[in-house]
């Protein structure tokens, strides 16, 4: 092996060389004691998009995680019973419990909620992820159902430019809202947008229903800030600072690792950035 041989590229060839089925064994060989602290540690299943809804749990599994928050293609919303029942012995089938769901537009149509939050309850999801529209009759909606179904609403920020930008956007829009209307706290595009996750989280308190743990790197060339997403551990988020946040608070929704780079074969990456956490848990 030459000293060139990066700590990246070991991973890669080492992910080469397992099957899905040693992968698991491997993790579950290193967890005889809960390596993440009790936090439901999942995946947002859209780091896994290039692949189908039961190749994805296959690889949910191999990765030693019991919890997803699904994007919308692996589980298609749906109200029919039969439907319904697939999807719940499917996830079931590999261990995993959906406890998330999203990200889902919302806007002042109670049908259209309405579907989105039965899909919920049926499912036994704890949370939407989601983009409201930010005006008053969106989110008296929003409290109305909340309440009927408690199923909390968690609203994530998607980085500069979106409407839910920064920490302030998302509090004024759930100061004052049901206790079940908060935030999905996508560490990486607040990265993005130069806030902190870590005060995201604190800030938010008990109205976090939500986390997608992703890095960020920002670097300046040229006189100008640049901004690329990152293996979990080689950017600029406090992975130890985060978990510690969330223990503070005794959060109980689901912590999904979110990998959206190399789509095609994104394992070998995922498993460093949950080694990484891993690593930070350790020392919490």
């Amino acid at each position: 092996m030459s000293m060139s041989f990066n700590r990246r590229e070991f991973l890669y060839a080492s992910a080469a060389g397992m099957s899905a089925a040693a992968l698991s064994g491997t993790v579950r060989a290193a967890d005889a004691k809960d390596p993440y602290l009790g936090l439901k540690m999942g995946i947002q299943s859209y780091s896994l998009r290039e692949f189908k809804a039961e190749p994805a749990l296959e690889h949910t599994k191999a990765l030693g995680l019991k919890y997803w928050e699904s994007f919308g293609n692996h589980l298609p919303i749906s109200n029919v019973p039969a439907q319904i029942t697939a999807h719940k012995e499917l996830v079931a089938k590999y261990g995993v419990t959906v406890l998330a769901y999203g990200v889902l537009g919302f806007d002042e149509n109670e049908n259209a909620a309405r579907e989105k939050f039965e899909f919920a309850k049926a499912m036994g999801i704890k949370s939407l992820s989601a983009d409201p529209k930010p005006d008053k009759a969106t989110f008296d909606l929003l409290d109305k159902l909340c309440a009927e179904y408690n199923v909390a609403i968690a609203i994530h920020n998607h980085g500069p430019g979106h409407r839910y930008n920064k920490i302030s956007d998302v509090e004024k829009v759930v100061k004052d809202r049901h206790p079940l209307v908060g935030a999905c706290v996508d560490t990486g595009h607040y990265l993005r947008s130069d806030e902190d996750p870590v005060e995201a989280v604190q800030r938010f308190g008990k109205r976090v229903f939500g986390c997608h743990l992703k890095d960020v790197k920002t670097t300046v060339v040229d006189g100008k800030k640049q901004k690329q997403f990152k293996i979990a551990g080689e950017g600029d988020l406090n992975v130890t600072g985060l978990l510690k946040a969330l223990k503070a608070l005794d959060y109980q929704y689901c912590l999904a690792v979110e990998y959206e780079e190399n789509a095609k074969n994104p394992l070998p990456d995922i498993e460093a950035c949950l080694k990484h956490v891993r690593d930070c848990a350790a020392t919490v």
